[in-house]
């Protein structure tokens, strides 16, 4: 009976070690055959970039700031590529860019949108469309970017409209 006792205190004592470190990593969980082979693709070139920035800290590479910016940076865009993914029941992903508040210049140079003003769906600079904020140790800002025709497009609309129609 003893036995008995002393297996299911160490077989509970396991199990809530094992729910609690799965739980505080706060990754998101999913099945391989919940995605087609594209999506499946993009999250296992994710993980192999924290693989790599894991080694890069592990050799003292980077500092705790880079390694912490990065790993975050690489949880917003897992967290967005399977929102997507699930939303739309498709097995395709826009080019997914992730930018901290004071990165934004990185992807729109001197003059870049104020941060309060986006919308989600809004493109910006006809090249991102907003996509959303992801909290991942600190807020990202998510945007796809546009594909060369979707962009061809929305320059030809444009420029539409800056010109008036001859009668």
């Amino acid at each position: 009976m003893a036995t008995i006792k002393g297996r299911f205190s160490a077989f509970l004592l396991v199990t809530f070690f094992a729910f609690t470190s799965v739980h505080a990593r706060g990754t998101v969980q999913y099945s391989d055959d919940e995605f087609g082979p594209v999506v499946r693709a993009y999250l296992g070139y994710l993980k192999n970039e924290q693989e790599v920035v894991d080694d890069r800290v592990s050799r003292h590479e980077v500092s705790a700031a880079y390694y912490r910016r990065n790993s975050n940076r690489i949880r917003a865009l897992r967290q967005m590529a399977i929102r997507l993914a699930r939303e739309s029941h498709n097995d395709y992903l826009p080019e997914l860019e992730a930018v901290s508040g004071n990165e934004m210049n990185l992807l729109f140079g001197s003059d870049p949108p104020q941060i309060a003003s986006l919308r989600v769906g809004e493109v910006l600079k006809n090249t991102f469309r907003f996509l959303g904020v992801v909290r991942a140790g600190e807020a990202f800002y998510l945007f796809a970017r546009l594909d060369p025709y979707e962009q061809a497009e929305l320059t030809e609309k444009s420029s539409a409209v800056r010109r008036p129609e001859k009668k």
